[in-house]
């Protein structure tokens, strides 16, 4: 039941006590301030940090070939590692691995012309799966598809930067541009929300480049793509993707320069574990600040006890049960406590909207935010807390004598 005289009580108590219940408050409220604006901040370099893996896929291992910088089987090292279109078939057979993609680069004079405009620009030789590594965004158009593939057509989906560069603010789609003297036919174009180094790419299909440019079958790169693995079953892949290679090239394959490889599996894993420990971080720094609030709280409250034992002497010698004494000093100290806490909760987060409103993105740091969760949690810590400060003090007042509380100066 709401007892009215109870909360006049605890009203009058803090306005007799102005100073140090503001001065109170605000360590709590400050406590609270600093959890929520470090938190957000922490999102916010996450959020930066994620938007650059938005260009590329998270569940992918990329085996380039390299030389041999080890002697194996008799054989010297400095041998170079060449892989070829069946490399990619034989990895991609290993279990685990959804897709596998080739890859390839067009060396040399690497100008790319239209009309009057031209530039030199990264030319890769890909397969049509190669587009689920990068993760591109199509403006228009279409990418390289295994209708290309299997007929050697000269087509090449171009970057943003590359069409922007060739065509300025023109439909590209249906056009020619030469590569190096040969005419290609634009299928496509398209964006990348990581960011611009793959937009100054253009495209073509790998078995077009291997018969214009006189590439044999060979290729530079093999992509395997894993579906829901961890970096154990990665590393698994991985394993064995070197053990076939090894076999099959002659190499041994603790040989560090045979074959350079790259799982991001692992790399978005170690960035996600470093922001799990930069927010465990932050919890103990905000935690520790509202635990010096919350003694702040609690060491008020023992001075109200000892200013009120006469009063609650009174009380208590007309019948006060113990729990109304713990109940009084509780209340006031949870409202002290929830209160503040609050007030350094809604800072927290306006700062935090206004920081997101006005602050430009960058490309470490983008939209800082706070969970409705943690809110709720930052909350619930409020009240917990509250009523952790009051306890001590609650307990004393209860365990004043009367006698002794009458007789007290």
């Amino acid at each position: 039941m709401f007892d009215l005289d109870k909360w006049q009580e605890i009203f009058s108590t803090i306005k007799k006590n102005k100073l140090r219940t503001f001065l109170t408050g605000f360590s709590v409220a400050w406590g609270i301030f600093m959890l929520i604006v470090l938190l957000g901040s922490g999102y916010g370099l996450e959020n930066g940090v994620k938007r650059e893996f938005e260009g590329d896929a998270v569940n992918y291992i990329s085996i380039n070939s390299g030389i041999t910088s080890l002697p194996y089987q008799g054989m010297k090292a400095g041998r170079p590692i060449r892989f070829t279109n069946e490399d990619r078939t034989m990895l991609g057979d290993i279990d685990l691995v959804d897709k596998s993609s080739a890859r390839s680069y067009v060396f040399g004079n690497n100008t790319i012309s239209y009309n009057n405009e031209y530039g030199a620009f990264d030319i890769f030789a890909v397969s049509p799966e190669y587009v689920n590594v990068e993760s591109l965004k199509l403006a228009n158009g279409r990418y390289v598809n295994n209708y290309d593939i299997e007929n050697f057509r000269k087509v090449v989906s171009l970057g943003k930067v590359v069409k922007e560069a060739l065509f300025k603010d023109k439909d590209p789609v249906g056009e020619y541009v030469k590569i190096n003297g040969v005419q290609f036919l634009v299928v496509g174009w398209f964006d990348d929300p990581g960011g611009d180094r793959d937009i100054s790419r253009v495209y073509i299909p790998i078995t077009t480049s291997q018969r214009v440019f006189n590439q044999g079958n060979t290729i530079r790169n093999v992509c395997l793509m894993l579906e829901n693995t961890d970096i154990e079953a990665s590393n698994k892949v991985l394993d064995e993707a070197k053990l076939q290679l090894s076999s099959k090239y002659k190499f041994d394959p603790q040989d560090t320069r045979a074959l350079f490889i790259f799982n991001s599996i692992e790399n978005y894993q170690r960035f996600m574990d470093l922001f799990a420990g930069i927010r465990l971080f932050i919890w103990i720094i905000g935690i520790g600040t509202i635990i010096a609030g919350i003694v702040g709280v609690s060491n008020i409250m023992m001075i109200v006890v000892k200013d009120r034992s006469k009063e609650i002497g009174i009380r208590k010698s007309m019948g006060a049960t113990p729990w109304s004494i713990v109940s009084l000093i509780l209340q006031e100290s949870v409202l002290i406590t929830a209160f503040a806490g609050y007030i350094g909760l809604v800072l927290g987060v306006g700062l935090l909207e206004l920081v997101s409103k006005f602050l430009p993105s960058t490309d470490y740091f983008a939209n800082p935010e706070i969970d409705f969760n943690i809110a709720i949690g930052a909350t619930m810590i409020l009240i917990i807390s509250g009523a952790i400060a009051g306890f001590v003090p609650a307990r004393k007042a209860a365990a004043v004598k009367p006698i002794e509380a009458l007789r007290d100066e």
